[in-house]
């Protein structure tokens, strides 16, 4: 069984929320040979070594790299959108050469079931392979087709199969800079938005409900689904539970559907000794 290689990037105030999402990798996957690759820019090394220590508890391997970040000086940040997030998009530039495929997943996640078939997707000669967020109508996709003028759907950014070698080749750091530069405070998710407006033409489209299913839209699910979507289906079927937008289920008083999923998996992560979270 060949090595699935996951990719998160992040700053150090989301590595309680990794350390949560490296919990449930390996319980939903208790016999994988895993490797997460750890793209950062200031991290303390002690912090570190403790996610090292608890990835060795789980039998799967950290490897941390650190970016230059005066290389994204003219990328447009925001306390919610920080630097890092645009490294899921170079990710070729910074991995080693021998690398031909990575899993980039945001650290508000959970993994419920076995990633497997979503690693071993073929790829038909494309950049990535997302998923989009239709919601009841599909409106917001064709709100995001006319603001950025394509005519795919709107993709999420937070998880991206990527095929690094097309990557290396197609995904040009001066393009994305030049167009997060050009088009400055018009990018409402500026990863997500440059995504979908340079290279949405070049992406997979992956079902939501198997492979990111947003946590905040269970009832849209359920009747999109005709029923079938419930909560049972989703525990049986789903292999990733994204908790998007800015309410997170490990802030005090968050009440959405999940969260009491989630606040589980913070418990088992406690109970390692190595969380850094409260």
């Amino acid at each position: 069984m060949n090595e699935m290689n996951i990719l998160v990037t992040l700053n150090e105030k989301y590595l309680p929320p990794l350390q949560v999402l490296l919990t449930s990798l390996r319980t939903a996957h208790p016999d994988e040979p895993l490797t997460v690759w750890l793209l950062h820019s200031g991290i303390r090394p002690a912090a570190l070594e403790t996610v090292k220590r608890q990835c060795g508890r789980l039998g799967m391997t950290l490897r941390c790299l650190t970016v230059d970040r005066a290389v994204f000086d003219a990328a447009p940040v925001t306390r919610q959108y920080p630097q890092e997030m645009y490294y899921r998009l170079l990710a070729g530039c910074f991995l080693p050469a021998e690398l031909d495929r990575v899993l980039y997943i945001d650290p508000d996640i959970l993994v419920l079931n076995s990633l497997r078939p979503l690693w071993e997707t073929p790829m038909e000669g494309r950049l990535f392979a997302a998923a989009s967020h239709t919601g009841k109508t599909g409106l917001m996709n064709n709100i995001n087709q006319v603001r950025l003028g394509t005519d795919c759907k709107y993709f999420n950014s937070g998880v991206l199969l990527i095929d690094l070698n097309a990557a290396r080749a197609q995904v040009r750091p001066q393009d994305i800079f030049r167009y997060a530069e050009e088009k400055g405070k018009a990018l409402l998710l500026p990863d997500q938005d440059i995504l979908n407006a340079l290279y949405g033409d070049r992406t997979l489209e992956l079902d939501d409900t198997l492979w990111n299913y947003d946590a905040r839209n269970y009832n849209t699910y359920l009747l999109r689904s005709g029923g079938v979507c419930d909560m049972d289906w989703v525990m049986r079927n789903t292999g990733i539970l994204h908790f998007c937008g800015k309410s997170k289920p490990w802030q005090p008083g968050y009440l959405r559907r999940f969260g009491i999923l989630y606040k589980h998996y913070m418990q088992m992560t406690r109970r390692t000794g190595f969380y850094l979270g409260n």
